[in-house]
């Protein structure tokens, strides 16, 4: 390993154990068997490994507690996974700090360096959307830290995810739009750097494929927020009046575009029949009450604590595991312009 560092992550390599293991060895943790440590610790010194700072603060005893970053707290979604991990982490006797990044790279690499400082065990995350470098991750997983994603995959590093069937479920939710009368819809899509907005794209792109619905130049739009819909929506259908149907990449998208086809005397789903993606509480107290995809949150977060749980007990180094959860159309009022 000339003019390479050393990390926990090559220690774990060359014993074929899991990188956790390899870190709480380091750490003298009372559950290793003492000949994993003896081996670890050798081979450690043998290769003149040395910790960088934040593995050195790392070297304590076990705490129990799982280090979860997210982009916003009040989102409905990101509630509910977060209420989905707590409740597998308590019952296993771990608590959880939670971190928010506020969709920011820069505040996340601060959250990321904050729980570590923390001395937690392990990390769930959904990463934020203007993240594109991922160094910060990279840190951890040398580090033998162990990570699941959820909602939003990082590829680069090695990690398990947790993930919905983004594709199938923009497919479902356009293919309804499709058979209550739409020809002419819209996506409002997601960022293309996250697989979220690449998938949810793709099925939207699909399901016109399938219908032999020809695609316009308008047919997707980048707008993933609320105000964006609400400024957006307007100006598209005074440009193209046809337009009878929309598809958002989210609750809160759809709503804002709902909000803003009335704004201008249309009718939903009269005139332009919408569906979103999360099931949020928004979507049952929107008017018409919203079709959408269920995201299935509350599982998601159950599905990345028992995923890390299992990681952080685990002696074996086995590989990456990605666990896709199939979603749902709920059908309410404001996609049925047939009834």
């Amino acid at each position: 390993m000339k003019g390479h560092q050393v990390t926990i992550k090559d220690i774990a390599k060359i014993l074929h154990i899991s990188p956790s293991t390899v870190s709480r060895a380091l750490k003298d943790h009372p559950d290793i068997n003492p000949q994993t440590k003896k081996n670890v610790q050798e081979l450690a010194k043998k290769l003149n490994y040395k910790p960088n700072q934040i593995a050195l603060n790392l070297l304590q005893k076990e705490s129990k507690i799982i280090g979860i970053i997210i982009p916003e707290i009040i989102h409905y979604f990101f509630s509910t996974v977060i209420s989905g991990i707590e409740k597998i982490a308590n019952e296993a006797g771990y608590h959880i700090i939670i971190a928010q990044s506020d969709e920011s790279y820069h505040k996340e690499v601060e959250n990321v360096q904050t729980l570590l400082s923390s001395n937690i065990d392990g990390f769930i995350i959904t990463m934020a959307k203007t993240t594109l470098n991922f160094d910060h991750f990279k840190n951890v997983e040398e580090i033998g830290v162990p990570m699941v994603f959820v909602d939003r995959s990082c590829d680069i590093v090695t990690a398990d995810k947790v993930l919905v069937d983004d594709f199938d479920g923009a497919y479902k939710a356009t293919t309804h739009l499709i058979e209550n009368g739409c020809v002419n819809i819209v996506h409002l899509a997601g960022p293309q750097n996250l697989d979220i907005g690449v998938k949810r794209k793709e099925g939207f792109l699909s399901a016109l494929n399938d219908a032999n619905i020809e695609t316009k130049d308008y047919s997707v739009q980048i707008c993933d927020s609320h105000d964006h819909a609400i400024r957006l929506i307007p100006e598209l259908l005074s440009k193209y009046n046809n337009i009878d149907g929309i598809f958002a990449v989210n609750d809160l998208t759809a709503v804002g575009a709902m909000k803003a086809v009335k704004s201008i005397n249309r009718r939903v789903p009269e005139d332009v029949a919408i569906s979103g993606f999360t099931n949020s509480f928004i979507s049952y107290i929107a008017d018409p009450e919203l079709t959408t995809i269920d995201q299935k949150g509350f599982e998601m977060g159950q599905h990345a604590a028992r995923m890390l749980l299992k990681r952080i007990k685990s002696d074996e180094n086995y590989g990456p595991v990605t666990t896709i959860l199939n979603t749902e159309l709920v059908v309410r009022k404001s996609s049925l312009k047939n009834k």
